[in-house]
């Protein structure tokens, strides 16, 4: 039972962070399409 304990924690971890990394994959961060213009300064 203390096995299990631990170990199920760390497999739920590994998920946790293999499913970020593929929404990192699946969904790129979106870059702004207009930067805002650059106004001089007078």
């Amino acid at each position: 039972m203390a096995v299990i304990a631990v170990i199920i924690p760390m497999l739920m971890l590994g998920a946790v962070l293999a499913l970020g990394r593929y929404e990192e994959v699946l969904l790129p961060p979106v870059e702004d399409p207009e930067p805002d213009p650059v106004v001089p300064a007078p």
